[in-house]
């Protein structure tokens, strides 16, 4: 295995190494928040339903709230996510120049889902006391299916370049022709895409629950604080089991069609059947370090038997392998690692709902889902980088390298800082906003919303006040 100091990617001389770094923070900010512009409306529209449908105040107070919420978070995202945009032109023009007619088809997709959830969001917090319960609650409804629609078109891009199809070069290897449905729906988006949105609804779930569970360690025990816990905290537990198993057939698919990804992830030197699964360690030339081995694992989960035989990197170029091994092997066993611990939780809760019907009484659960948003997020992080790190060199797989998309202008490094002074002001607000929200809720109390949770006036309902 060379060492990075000799792959391109690390070549100060070039923008290659600046380009990468911006893009990976750019879209480290954006992910976080549009898992919550793919998710949150869901964890809205539930307390929303719950109040209607049990005529619960404080469903309905949660779900007034967290709109309010997820108009500020929606803002921001909209920023992040637009300097993201530019960034494929500005940083990878040689790649956009030759690709783009492939790539552009499900950004353009995108933006017609990112419209329809901004204006129906735009709805559905106007008509709170302006609409009838259920109009309102349905209102909001094709913002679930908006989030749901932007993270497949955005994702079957990425998925897209991992595995392309359904386009033809001409002799100077530009696109020519293009066929949209398979550009669409090309062989990695049928893991990748659910993967994503199961990790949003995950990481939007679990961050909401954490909120409610640090104000519970703090004295906060009122239903409010106990709904708004347990509402959240239900959905990403639902999705965890359903990610586990995702994930799995994600592996299976990347050891096929990307063996360089996989052997880098698993830190294979030597291909061959019975290969055997490490846990943790550092990746070096002579072997894997500081790891717990487990002999035949890794053939078993690639192929259900020892005799599988799995690619390792001593059958691939030099030239074509993954950089920086180590940081893609620890960052899959990181995602694969918090995602067990999350489904932990996910059967404590269970367990203990099944036998008293309500939640575990020792703070130490209270702890666990005060850090499992924070945990989930990780998880997205090292999500991510296996698969950005691990298709790499490559941009385009097995057509493009990175190297030969990234421009030749110069100041790269100072659009990064630009970049990062911008975030941090963004997220300063951000952080500052929804606190002030927090602590001005709590200050009102539980008569904050007004005389009805949702919904004109009684009055205006023609109904006759109690």
């Amino acid at each position: 295995m060379p060492p990075l100091q000799a792959l391109p990617l690390a070549a100060s001389e070039s923008n290659l190494l600046a380009a990468r770094e911006l893009m990976a923070f750019t879209l480290g900010f954006h992910i976080v928040l549009a898992s919550l512009g793919v998710a949150l409306p869901a964890i809205v529209l539930t307390a929303n339903w719950l109040g209607l449908k049990r005529n619960d105040p404080d469903a309905m107070r949660l779900a007034r709230r967290w709109s309010k919420a997820m108009a500020v978070t929606f803002a921001v995202g909209a920023v992040t996510g637009t300097v993201l945009s530019f960034e494929f032109g500005l940083l990878w023009p040689r790649f956009m120049a030759r690709f783009g007619d492939a790539f552009g088809i499900a950004f353009a997709i995108e933006g017609i889902f990112f419209f329809t959830e901004a204006i129906f969001l735009a709805i559905y917090i106007y008509g709170w006391k302006r609409l009838s319960g259920w109009a309102h609650f349905w209102s909001g409804v094709p913002m679930v299916i908006a989030g749901v629609g932007g993270a497949f078109s955005v994702v079957t891009a990425n998925s897209w370049m991992n595995q392309p199809q359904g386009f033809a070069l001409d002799a100077a290897g530009k696109v020519v022709e293009t066929e949209p449905l398979k550009v669409l729906f090309n062989p990695a988006w049928g893991y990748e895409v659910p993967h994503m949105i199961l990790a949003a609804y995950m990481v939007a779930g679990f961050l909401v629950a954490s909120v409610y569970a640090v104000g519970m360690l703090r004295g906060r025990r009122d239903r409010l604080h106990r709904l708004g816990m347990l509402i959240p905290l239900t959905i990403a537990l639902i999705a965890t089991p359903i990610q586990i198993f995702v994930g799995d057939t994600a592996a299976r698919s990347v050891a096929d069609h990307q063996p360089a990804k996989f052997a880098g992830m698993e830190c294979i030197d030597e291909g061959g059947n019975h290969q055997t699964e490490y846990v943790g360690g550092v990746c070096t030339a002579s072997g894997v370090k500081g790891a717990i081995p487990i002999r035949d694992l890794d053939s078993f989960l690639v192929g259900f038997s020892a005799d599988t035989e799995v690619t390792g990197l001593n059958e691939i170029p030099p030239r074509d392998r993954p950089p920086a091994n180590t940081l893609l092997h620890l960052s899959f066993d990181a995602m694969v690692g918090i995602g067990t611990a999350l489904l932990v939780l996910g059967a404590w809760l269970a367990f203990v709902w099944w036998r008293r019907r309500d939640i575990p009484r020792t703070p130490w659960f209270l702890r666990a889902v005060a850090v499992s948003g924070a945990a989930a997020i990780l998880a997205l992080w090292f999500g991510w980088i296996v698969t950005e790190v691990g298709r790499q060199p490559w941009i385009v797989q097995g057509y493009m390298r990175t190297s030969e998309a990234v421009t030749q202008a110069d100041g790269i490094w100072f659009a990064f800082a630009g970049v990062l002074l911008l975030y941090a002001a963004l997220g300063t607000t951000a952080i500052l906003v929804l606190r002030g929200m927090s602590r001005r809720w709590r200050e009102e109390g539980e008569g904050a919303e007004g005389e009805t949770p949702y919904g004109p006036p009684a009055e205006l309902r023609g109904e006759t006040a109690a």
